[in-house]
């Protein structure tokens, strides 16, 4: 739980960050916005070859590894001069740290731990992510609005490296490392065998990705959450601050309505976790796409300088919506893919994730230097998501014959 905080923290710092930096150093936003997208990019497709590294290698290493590498990367912005460093800083160093920490890492532990309740636990795992947007968002802003950016990066630093020797001391790869079975686990459960082992992690993620590719709900689910990154990560976690500043809103009063969605997520993503235990995967994604959809096509007439009840309302459904599809997200990678292969297989699902967000992110700020403000990215993000919804509702019910957990 605590790497997922903090991994989500890390991730969402960018937005707060982009005007001070632009302000010191005189970077347009399509620097700067640029830099955020090849984090998102980088992120997302780290995370199938770390699902399989996790495999290969054990989860504790890698997670160590990857906190390590957060910490270097974030600490190394306290000394940069020039976009390019932003570039390798933010987008590969933090990027690979912080992906090799997103939610393909919550789903692994949870189907590794537990066999009853793993939509709770996912759902419990995703709101985790906001939890750390909304412990680190508003003191990164404030950070940045006050003393500087450069404390901001150094709050990211220190966390990251106080975790390392936690991680370490703490984690384990699967519960017969501690003598005890998954959670809720029949009397004759049997570890599944890792052949991942003699194999390398690159060979396994693609391995995996070549089967999935086969099958019409991996493409449903590969476009879906490429839109779900879009509407999320890409448009209201990059460009949120600086659309709500166009308006003459202060970045503070943005940076805490973003981590109010965050406290509306842990219970909006929770909740999914539960409705995923009990009800078909494909139509909560069909409601969470399209209520998401008409509520973006809105947001141009809510922003303004003070905070009025329809932005809080939006503010409210948006947060229970935010990562809410991805309890029903996994249940279906494990319908359709097994558990064996389902960590792997939703690695490729997220880094459709994040390679949306990452292309919105740009789309994004490209409008806004095109058109003065981010009217058409608004109505693009809601047209997709309507068209996320109709997707989902041609997802099959259930996986081939055979595959573990079918029910979705």
């Amino acid at each position: 739980m605590g790497a997922l905080v903090a991994a989500a923290g890390f991730r969402s710092s960018t937005g707060a960050l982009l005007e001070p930096l632009e302000a010191e150093f005189g970077w347009s936003r399509a620097t700067t916005s640029g830099a955020v997208s090849l984090n998102l990019v980088v992120y997302g497709l780290t995370a199938p070859f770390a699902a399989a590294l996790m495999e290969r290698f054990g989860i504790r290493r890698v997670v160590t590894a990857s906190l390590a590498l957060v910490a270097l990367g974030s600490g190394l912005t306290l000394v940069m001069t020039s976009p390019w460093q932003l570039w390798l800083l933010w987008g590969f160093a933090v990027g690979i740290g912080t992906g090799s920490l997103a939610l393909v890492f919550g789903a692994i532990v949870a189907n590794r731990w537990f066999v009853r309740h793993r939509g709770l636990v996912i759902g419990i795992f995703s709101a985790a992510s906001s939890t750390g947007q909304l412990v680190f968002l508003p003191a990164i802003a404030q950070l940045a609005d006050g003393p500087g950016w450069r404390w901001a990066a150094g709050l990211v630093t220190l966390f990251a490296l106080l975790l390392v020797p936690l991680v370490w001391w703490v984690l384990r790869d699967q519960p017969t490392d501690v003598g005890t079975t998954p959670y809720g686990a029949p009397p004759d459960w049997q570890p599944l065998p890792l052949k991942a082992v003699r194999r390398s992690a690159a060979w396994v993620a693609l391995d995996a990705l070549r089967e999935a590719s086969r099958s019409r709900a991996f493409w449903i689910l590969f476009v879906t959450f490429w839109i779900c990154g879009w509407s999320t990560n890409g448009l209201i976690g990059t460009h949120f601050i600086p659309a709500a500043h166009d308006h003459g809103m202060p970045a503070t009063t943005s940076a805490s309505l973003l981590a109010l969605i965050g406290i509306f997520d842990i219970a909006g993503t929770v909740a999914s976790g539960w409705l995923t235990d009990r009800v078909d995967s494909r139509y909560l994604l069909f409601g969470y796409y399209f209520l998401r959809g008409l509520s973006l096509l809105v947001v141009p007439w809510l922003l303004g300088p003070h905070v009025h009840p329809s932005l809080f309302l939006f503010i409210l459904f948006y947060g229970l919506d935010w990562v809410a599809t991805v309890p029903p997200t996994v249940t279906l990678c494990r319908v359709h893919f097994g558990i064996e292969r389902s960590g792997v297989v939703f690695g490729w699902v997220f880094a459709s994730h994040m390679v949306g967000a990452g292309v919105a992110a740009s789309y994004a700020g490209w409008i806004r230097t095109w058109q003065g403000d981010y009217f058409a990215a608004w109505m693009t993000a809601g047209g997709l998501c309507l068209l996320a919804a109709l997707l989902c509702l041609a997802i099959p019910r259930r996986g081939p014959a055979g595959v573990a957990d079918q029910r979705a």
